[in-house]
């Protein structure tokens, strides 16, 4: 597929990679904290609200950072994200 070569994160690193809010809580069932790419430059968490940018293609999945962004709809996370 020639739009995996467009990702920022590669489709197995996405497979892999969870929220770390979520993972440590036992309230999201058997396989918390799944992420999706929003906007090719966020990863969302469904369980907890969560979004963490990905800067320079690496994903920031620091608690702190996912918070910021926690209460700001999909549609006005900035694109890119702006610097740390």
């Amino acid at each position: 597929m020639s739009e995996t070569k467009d990702l920022p994160i590669s489709p197995e690193l996405l497979e892999i990679l969870r929220c770390p809010l979520a993972v440590q809580s036992d309230k999201y069932g058997e396989d918390p904290g799944r992420l999706e790419l929003v906007h090719g430059c966020w990863l969302v968490c469904a369980d907890t609200g969560m979004k963490y940018p990905i800067r320079d293609g690496i994903p920031v999945m620091l608690i702190e950072e996912g918070e910021k962004w926690r209460d700001t709809p999909i549609e006005d996370l900035p694109v890119p994200p702006p610097p740390a």
